[in-house]
């Protein structure tokens, strides 16, 4: 059965699971574990994503990611990639060293954004990396502390993680700590891993409890939600690639995009693609950039080399050319 792609959309959360080839170590020593978090965190605010959780356990990571000016997939690739590379040659290895795929599962937030920052935080508890709870929060691999506010980092996100327990930051660390024990006896939660219908069901319990009968809710094994939810973003994602289906078909393609966004801001074709950092070229540049991504499904790596831009400006160009189509509500299509 063929592989099904990954689904993600600005502002996404994602529950994100790399694992070692055939089970093996990813982190043989803690130089490891500071040279993985060292390009996680310089990816994370070079594309302006948020991680509100994370561990680094022997042979797999979690992390609970909100996609920003790059796609979750982008990120996770320049991050892979390079913290491989760097891998084999610090140990004198060759070869894969991660699975062919890591995991990355869309969230409901309302419902399982708090759930997932306890299951992921006590992941090393659950590993055996260290023997008690009183131990978590000085765990240098894992986010947990951070929220205690025994460590800072600047790419972990632990405001946005407190207010949703309290206004002060005293009161929501002592709530939070309250919620993460609280989940200790819970076990490994085979629900928020896996299961894709278990897991729109809300877990075995809610299986259990609804029977047969109610058991037809929508399922996927890339979403995390109830039925509803899982239905929605299936249903966007759907809607997205059919619309570049679409536009293929009718013949748009980089050419004719150019010429609409040279049309919409007024800027000659080839300004759009001049290195000319003047404001009007710069957004006529980041409207191409948001179109050619969203619409026409390329990849910053492409667009990049067309328009000889860095892949971080491309990103930040993105960004920017979403706020102006909003501004301008202006489309591809012409009316």
């Amino acid at each position: 059965m063929p592989r099904r792609s990954r689904i993600d959309a600005p502002g996404a959360l994602h529950h994100v699971i790399g694992r070692g080839i055939n089970r093996q170590q990813i982190f043989l020593d803690d130089a490891d574990r500071k040279r993985f978090l060292d390009r996680l965190g310089n990816l994370l605010c070079e594309f302006q994503t948020d991680c509100y959780a994370w561990a680094l356990v022997g042979n797999h990571f979690h992390l609970l990611l909100r996609s920003g000016g790059a796609s979750i997939s982008y990120v996770m690739r320049r991050l892979l990639t390079g913290y491989a590379v760097n891998f084999n040659l610090r140990h004198k290895r060759s070869g894969h060293l991660f699975q062919n795929r890591y995991k990355s599962i869309l969230c409901q937030e309302d419902s399982y954004l708090l759930e997932l920052v306890r299951y992921i935080h006590l992941n090393p508890l659950r590993a055996g990396l260290i023997e008690s709870y009183g131990e978590l929060s000085s765990f240098a691999f894992c986010g947990h502390g951070a929220i205690l506010g025994r460590s800072r980092l600047e790419w972990q996100n632990t405001d946005y993680v407190l207010k949703m327990f309290a206004g002060k930051r005293r009161s929501a660390r002592q709530h939070y700590e309250e919620y993460v024990k609280e989940g200790i006896d819970m076990g490994s939660r085979p629900e928020l891993i896996g299961g894709g219908l278990i897991r729109s069901l809300g877990g075995w319990s809610a299986v259990k409890a609804t029977g047969t009968a109610d058991a037809y809710q929508k399922g996927d094994e890339r979403i995390l939600g109830d039925g509803d939810f899982v239905q929605e973003v299936l249903s966007a994602a759907a809607e997205r690639l059919e619309r570049r289906y679409r536009l293929a078909a009718e013949g748009y393609d980089f050419s004719r995009l150019l010429a609409r966004v040279a049309e919409v801001t007024d800027v000659p074709v080839e300004q759009v693609v001049a290195p000319d950092r003047s404001r009007t070229i710069s957004q006529a540049r980041s409207l191409l950039c948001f179109w050619a991504t969203r619409e026409l499904g390329m990849s910053q790596t492409d667009l990049a080399q067309r328009l000889q831009l860095t892949q971080s400006a491309v990103s930040q160009a993105i960004q920017r050319g979403s706020r102006l189509a909003r501004e301008r509500n202006c489309s591809v299509e012409s009316k």
